[in-house]
């Protein structure tokens, strides 16, 4: 429990998602955020809101640990669909979070991974990648670089 502490509070995020997943592109788009996260279950769970203003919507993540596996479990949901997606799973280690799931890409199953690095400075840094192979190899589509608001 407790891992996610270092995000509780409000952010400005600098964002770099690729155009084009899973097709080979290279070509970034760069936009900005604003987060705030807070906490529940006394750090058992936790809840942000990031607001697009650039593109016009939102997203949230809700956290939550599995006290008897030890893990936790991220649900991520936009306002574009309203759907919440199925998790990623994972844990802490290193000063490192790594979360896998599977989830689909434009209709075909994907590998999904979520890596938090910097979690102990004032500027973390979340990841996610794709994978259409079953995991074995990776391409980054999504970069969030997060400083104090």
């Amino acid at each position: 429990m407790n891992d996610f502490d270092f995000f509780i509070g409000s952010w400005t995020v600098t964002n770099r998602r690729l155009a084009k997943p899973l097709a080979g592109s290279d070509d970034w788009d760069v936009f900005p955020g604003t987060s705030t996260c807070w906490s529940l279950f006394e750090g058992g769970g936790n809840m942000d809101e990031i607001t697009f203003p650039t593109l016009g919507s939102r997203g949230c993540t809700l956290r939550l640990f599995d006290v008897e596996r030890e893990e936790w479990s991220l649900y991520w949901a936009n306002s574009r669909s309203g759907v919440l997606q199925p998790p990623v799973v994972g844990t802490f280690a290193g000063g490192r979070g790594d979360f896998y799931g599977d989830d689909t890409h434009e209709g075909l199953p994907v590998k999904v991974h979520y890596a938090w690095t910097g979690i102990e400075t004032a500027t973390p840094r979340w990841e996610q990648e794709f994978s259409a192979d079953g995991g074995k190899t990776w391409e980054a589509n999504w970069v969030m670089e997060f400083a104090r608001a």
